[in-house]
């Protein structure tokens, strides 16, 4: 029905416009480690609501999941090396891969004062240093990850 991927030339401005109407309408900044904690708060009992950035969490899971299901279901492909590799039941290990991945991404995020979209988006739209200083460290441990694997494969 839809193309597996959403263009980038779609996405890329309506997330623009995502990060001006954050900034405009409630004066804050886009990301989605606030909302991960917040959500995590929630469940320990130590909030009594949900604010935005949980919601916005929230809208990014069932957006994608219904994203996945209106085109076909969830489908592991664009991981490079990773979706090469694993096949069938092999595709468990990828998941696996991908869910330990995301918990040391979210430490990284913690560590940095946010996420890749907090501080490249949102942070960097508003001349923050650090934010500048940490979506180049972003970008520079991406690339010289894929060199390494690139090397090891």
């Amino acid at each position: 029905m839809l193309h597996s991927q959403l263009p980038w030339f779609i996405g890329g401005p309506v997330l623009g416009l995502c990060v001006v109407a954050i900034r405009l309408l409630l004066g804050e900044r886009l990301g989605v480690t606030r909302g991960y904690g917040e959500v995590v708060e929630r469940l320990r009992g130590r909030s009594a609501a949900f604010d935005w950035p949980a919601w916005f969490l929230g809208g990014l899971i069932v957006g994608g999941a219904a994203f996945a299901l209106i085109t076909g279901g969830p489908d592991f492909h664009g991981y490079g090396w990773m979706t090469d590799t694993f096949h069938g039941a092999g595709l468990a290990v990828a998941a696996v891969l991908l869910v330990v991945s995301g918990v040391l991404i979210a430490f990284g995020a913690r560590t940095a004062g946010g996420c890749t979209s907090g501080n490249g988006l949102s942070g960097t739209a508003m001349t923050s240093p650090a934010s500048v200083v940490a979506t180049c460290t972003f970008f520079a441990t991406a690339i010289a990850v894929s060199f390494a694997i690139e090397a090891v494969m």
